[in-house]
């Protein structure tokens, strides 16, 4: 038994919100995984702040119209299911090692905002940092050469306190 009308328009809703608020949608074919393999993968994504759909394609290609992935239209075909994440990187790296490890894991492409991706930009956007790891390289080169000025500032007054201290003993 199929999906009743309003079924379908509170699915497309949800899917529309996620494709309107997620900065990275990844679309895969995902044909042969158990439901224990999909749990696996959905487990994953969501450590990362990012999550999978499995869905049907004419409600996945209604859902994109008017949002930044109308480009992604082609790709909605077979046994599509879609992870998408806020992160920028999230759900490519998480799509791309789950894609390695399961040879019936296929990514197709996706879409970082409105820049359409293939499987190798899926790849190439996997191997950047996240967010995350960026931001803490960043606070520590920024505070590095802070640390390294207080030492150097620090230096010279120890050096006087030696100087003055060897002076006070040997008078």
């Amino acid at each position: 038994m199929g999906m009743s009308r309003a079924a379908k328009e509170a699915e497309i809703k949800a899917l529309n919100e996620r494709f309107a608020n997620d900065e990275l949608v990844v679309v895969t074919h995902y044909s042969g995984l158990s439901v224990s393999d999909l749990n696996d993968l959905r487990g994953k994504l969501r450590e990362e702040g990012a999550s999978f759909k499995v869905t049907k394609n004419t409600l996945a290609k209604l859902a994109i119209k008017g949002t930044k992935y109308e480009g992604l239209d082609e790709m909605f075909s077979g046994p599509t299911g879609v992870a998408s994440s806020q992160d920028p990187v999230a759900a490519a790296r998480v799509a791309h090692k789950f894609a390695k490890d399961n040879d019936k894991f296929v990514i197709l492409g996706g879409a970082m905002g409105e820049i359409i991706l293939d499987a190798a930009g899926v790849e190439a956007l996997a191997k950047l940092p996240s967010l995350d790891e960026i931001r803490s390289k960043l606070v520590g080169l920024l505070q590095a050469p802070a640390t390294k000025l207080a030492g150097l500032m620090q230096a010279p007054a120890r050096e006087l306190v030696g100087v003055t201290k060897a002076y006070g003993e040997k008078g």
